[in-house]
């Protein structure tokens, strides 16, 4: 009995070994280039490519001049503007997709599955299928370059209410007694949504949040698109990659490493401040659906 207990633990040990020996090598392989950005945006040598690693002159100087030199390229503005559609996109798709889920989990109404199972599918269609039809769309109302921030704004909210399967699983393990008994006692559905339900549901807010926030962040096509070339409306994927042109490439490399540092701040920031609430959500949204 000792032997077997002693070989299936010594075959644990080795088991987690190499478990941990997996994770330690696939975290390198995810950190490199992270690690990679930032050394160069430390590197005060010029040009797009060296062959060292290691920077023969450190400097945050290309930190600097990101904020101080905007004749050509305007990285304040873009990362000004990429945080407004981003907090402006965060807080109307995130009421929408609650507000959504919640309808869906707890209302019975005739083709309620038809419809759900319709965002479902429509939800698998990749978004750039559709951007020929959405740009032409948006030019003809005017929302295109100058009005630009108005029409990705109204791109990037659109098909929020699709995103209602995992928050719609989370509100499904919520009893649907506290919604009865505050009923019974003359509660709207709006009194027991937003002073009953939401409160119990921190972690599948916080998973939405960050999931609205984390989309338009990023987002290069439909910004790149939709802009049309109005360097004022660029958000920072669009900017960054103006940086990379073949006529600019080896003067604004470091520059365009040392912003790529700094739009990757927030997103870890929000993501290691937030990130138990955001695997409760997940997990608890995928209960049932």
């Amino acid at each position: 009995m000792t032997k077997k207990f002693r070989s299936k633990k010594g075959a644990e040990r080795t088991a987690n070994a190499a478990i941990y020996i997996i994770l330690t090598i696939i975290s390198i392989v995810w950190l490199l280039p992270f690690c990679y950005l930032l050394i160069q945006s430390l590197r005060g040598e010029t040009g797009s490519s060296t062959l060292y690693f290691w920077p023969k002159e450190w400097t945050f100087n290309n930190y600097i001049k990101l904020f101080t030199d905007t004749s050509i390229y305007n990285f304040p503005r873009w990362y000004g503007t990429t945080l407004l559609i981003s907090i402006v996109v965060t807080v109307i798709q995130s009421m929408i997709t609650l507000i959504t889920s919640y309808a869906l989990s707890r209302l019975r109404f005739k083709m309620r599955k038809p419809l759900m199972n319709l965002m479902l599918v429509l939800g698998m269609f990749p978004g750039f299928m559709s951007m020929t039809a959405v740009y032409f769309i948006l030019k003809l109302v005017g929302l295109t370059q100058n009005m630009g921030l108005v029409g990705l704004i109204l791109v990037y909210v659109a098909s929020s209410c699709m995103g209602y399967y995992i928050s719609k699983g989370f509100f499904d393990t919520i009893p649907k007694s506290l919604d009865e008994a505050a009923r019974i006692d003359g509660a709207s559905r709006q009194v027991v949504f937003f002073k009953i339900i939401l409160p119990l549901a921190k972690p599948i807010i916080i998973y939405t949040v960050l999931t609205a926030f984390m989309a338009p962040w990023g987002e290069y096509m439909f910004a790149s698109l939709i802009a049309n070339g109005s360097q004022e409306n660029f958000n920072v994927a669009v900017g960054l990659w103006q940086m990379l042109q073949r006529e600019t490439k080896q003067q604004y490399f470091t520059r365009f490493c040392a912003a790529s540092v700094l739009i990757s701040i927030p997103i870890t920031v929000l993501f290691f401040c937030l990130q138990r609430y955001y695997v409760q959500g997940v997990t608890g949204g995928s209960v049932k659906g």
